[in-house]
C-alpha cells in the first residue's frame, strides 16, 4: 500500500515542476518562433558612410565627407562579437593663415583625406538570436586615424595622426542565413591639436593648444556570413 505522505510529497514535487514545463510550452511552435540562432562564425562586411563633422571651433580638422571601407568580425561569445576595420573618409577643411587679418585668414575648402584602422567591440541585444530577422546591438569603436598632408596649409597645422573612439548603436537585417544589411550610428571623437602660430601674435587665432571633436557617423553595409 502506498504510503500517504510520500504519495502526497510526490504530487507536490510534480506540482513544482509541471508548471516551467506548461510554461515553456507556451507561445510559438520552434518553427513559427520570431527568434532565430545567430549563425556562428565570421562575418565580412562592405560599410560606406556620411561623416557630418564640422572641423572643431575653428573648422581647420576633417570636415563632413563620405567614408567607404571593409571589416571582419568573429564572434567570440553568444552575444559578444570582436572585429577589424579599415575605412577611408574623402572629406574637407578649411586652411587659417594665422598672419592674416581676421577677414582674410580663412580659406577653402580643401580636400582632406583620412585613414581610419579601427578595432571594434559589438554586443547583440537579443543575445545570440534574431527577432523577425533584426539583430540590434550596441558597441564600441576605436582606433588611429591618419590624415593626409596639405601642401596649400602653411599655417604650421597638420591633422596627422590621431586615435579615436566611437560609441556605437544600430542593427543588422538578415535576408537569409548568411546575408544582411548593416545599419549603424556613431558619435566619432578625436582630438584636435593647433600649432603655436595659432596661438601667438598681435591676434591670435585661440588661445587653445588641443580641443575635442565629436562628429556624428552614419554608416550602412553589406554583409556576409563566412
Amino acid at each position: 500500500m502506498l504510503n500517504p505522505l510520500r504519495l502526497a510529497a510526490a504530487l507536490g514535487a510534480l506540482a513544482l515542476v509541471c508548471p516551467p514545463i506548461a510554461l515553456g510550452q507556451v507561445g510559438h511552435p520552434p518553427q513559427s518562433s520570431p527568434y532565430h540562432d545567430l549563425d556562428k562564425g565570421s562575418s565580412f562586411t562592405f560599410v560606406g558612410g556620411r561623416l557630418l563633422g564640422d572641423g572643431g571651433r575653428l573648422g581647420v580638422g576633417p570636415n563632413s565627407g563620405y567614408t567607404f571601407g571593409a571589416r571582419f568580425d568573429l564572434r567570440a561569445a553568444r552575444a559578444l562579437s570582436i572585429g577589424l576595420g579599415v575605412e577611408r573618409g574623402n572629406l574637407e577643411r578649411l586652411i587659417i593663415d594665422p598672419t592674416q587679418a581676421t577677414s582674410q585668414r580663412v580659406t577653402g575648402p580643401v580636400d582632406q583625406n583620412v585613414t581610419m584602422v579601427e578595432g571594434l567591440v559589438t554586443l547583440n541585444l537579443t543575445g545570440g538570436k534574431t527577432w523577425h530577422g533584426f539583430a540590434p546591438f550596441v558597441g564600441l569603436v576605436g582606433g588611429a586615424a591618419f590624415g593626409t598632408r596639405i601642401p596649400a596649409d602653411t599655417s604650421g597645422y597638420n591633422f596627422g595622426t590621431k586615435g579615436f573612439f566611437a560609441p556605437a548603436t544600430g542593427f543588422r537585417l538578415f535576408l537569409g542565413d548568411r546575408l544582411h544589411i548593416r545599419g549603424e550610428v556613431r558619435g566619432l571623437f578625436w582630438k584636435l591639436s593647433y600649432p603655436t602660430s595659432f596661438r601667438s601674435g598681435t591676434n591670435p587665432v585661440t588661445a587653445d593648444a588641443k580641443e575635442w571633436n565629436l562628429a556624428p557617423w552614419f554608416v550602412v553595409g553589406l554583409g556576409f556570413i563566412l
